[in-house]
């Protein structure tokens, strides 16, 4: 069955073209012209991927985005006009997984959605070893996808949930950036140093008894990260 995508965009001439560009890589499109319609489209056809547009009329983008996010966790890239770093940042914290500034070419957007939807795909692990216990304060459960903090149980968002499960299997090991960047966002995001150290604050935010201060996920400034090393962790075996 081919993989839907939610295009939400107000400029039919824009959608159209999005739309014919990605039913020719083989996937099925839903179109949406404003928020109202685009959550109805979220709620009821349940796409694999949303391509929402900033500037839309009544609600913009950031305020969809937010209302996407308290009912679903799909992937989602922003599409705007405005790439500077204050809106990437903004539609990143608000839950976005992506973002592409218009205008943009044919092949940048194939491989991004297709980058994006590699990346909603979780590593498969073995259910025997799905509970790692770091600490008496924190466990991973990659089988459920949550960290347990304080006994606490809290979801992690895919894309948060992968590049934990890829520090967390590599604990004690320092991961640069690019290595980072390709295991978890595809080898598309080489550069974009700046989306790997926001994910890591999200992590060390759900994760870390002092976010400024971080205990399990450590920087080497300029060269990348690594998680803590911690005793009796069957982590080898995890695929």
């Amino acid at each position: 069955m081919a993989q839907t995508i939610l295009v939400v965009d107000d400029e039919p001439r824009l959608v159209d073209l999005v739309t014919t560009i990605l039913e020719s890589q083989g996937y099925a499109v839903i179109e949406a012209d404003d928020g109202d319609a685009a959550l109805i489209a979220v709620r009821d056809r349940m796409p694999d991927l949303v391509l929402l547009d900033v500037m839309l009329p009544g609600q913009d983008g950031f305020a969809v985005l937010k209302a996407i996010r308290a009912i679903s966790t799909v992937p989602v890239i922003m599409l705007t006009v405005q790439a500077g770093e204050a809106d990437k940042v903004r539609g990143l914290e608000l839950g976005a997984d992506d973002y592409i500034a218009k205008p943009f070419g044919q092949r940048e957007l194939v491989s991004r959605v297709k980058a994006l939807l590699r990346r909603a795909e979780m590593p498969s692990v073995a259910p025997v070893h799905s509970l790692v216990t770091v600490d008496s304060r924190l466990a991973i459960d990659f089988d459920t996808r949550e960290v347990i903090v304080a006994g606490q149980r809290i979801k992690l968002r895919p894309t948060e949930y992968k590049l934990l499960y890829h520090l967390v299997r590599n604990a004690g090991r320092l991961l640069n950036h690019e290595t980072l960047l390709t295991r978890v966002w595809g080898r598309e995001y080489l550069d974009d140093t700046q989306l790997l150290r926001l994910y890591i604050t999200y992590l060390r935010q759900k994760i870390e008894p002092d976010p400024s201060n971080p205990h399990y996920i450590l920087n080497e400034r300029g060269l990348g990260y690594r998680f803590v090393e911690f005793e009796g962790r069957p982590l080898r075996d995890l695929p």
